[in-house]
């Protein structure tokens, strides 16, 4: 059984992991927010440069040539932009993952531990019962490490997708300057 000191210990450990990760989804907040401005800052300067370069176009091969200029360096503003949101959406996500990997482990544990308290406890002639919980609990935990490690490979696999489709988008600009 659970003692009042290990179930304020185990309140307390809970507070503090949900007050850590309350923590870095706001520093993840504030990371979205900051390239936000900038992107915002460097857009507004950049209308305002476009919009004097269009006013000073003389003929319409001008105004074909300065499109085109400045439908390159959006592409790749937007490319990097995608980049960077993609890199703070990840670093956050991967604290919260490993808090609750950490967690379930620890609940897991502290669950098996009751279950083997209650076997050393229990009377005499209930071992199948004992055995078939026992069974439901290794169960229960296969099962969970199964879908940790399909979820591990799910986003592996949409981390690798995103990453050539984001060197493919890269390497397509480069291309067409020569």
């Amino acid at each position: 059984m659970l003692t009042v000191e290990q179930v304020l210990a185990s309140q307390k450990a809970n507070v503090e992991t949900l007050l850590g990760l309350t923590s870095k989804a706001f520093e993840g907040v504030e990371k979205i927010v900051e390239l936000n401005l900038s992107a915002s800052k460097a857009a507004l300067n950049e209308t305002g440069e476009n919009a004097k370069a269009l006013l000073s176009v003389k003929d319409a091969q001008e105004l074909m040539a300065l499109q085109q200029s400045l439908l390159q360096p959006l592409a790749e503003r937007t490319a990097a932009y995608s980049r960077h949101l993609y890199e703070i959406a990840t670093d956050t996500s991967s604290e919260f993952t490993k808090a609750m990997e950490s967690q379930a482990t620890e609940v897991q544990q502290k669950f098996v531990g009751i279950v083997d308290s209650a076997a050393k406890n229990a009377p005499a002639g209930s071992e199948t019962a004992v055995a078939v919980m026992k069974s439901a609990v290794a169960a229960a935990n296969n099962a969970f490490e199964s879908v940790q490690k399909a979820v591990k490979q799910a986003t592996d696999v949409a981390e690798a997708n995103f990453k050539t489709v984001t060197s493919a988008s890269a390497a397509k600009p480069a291309a067409k300057k020569r």
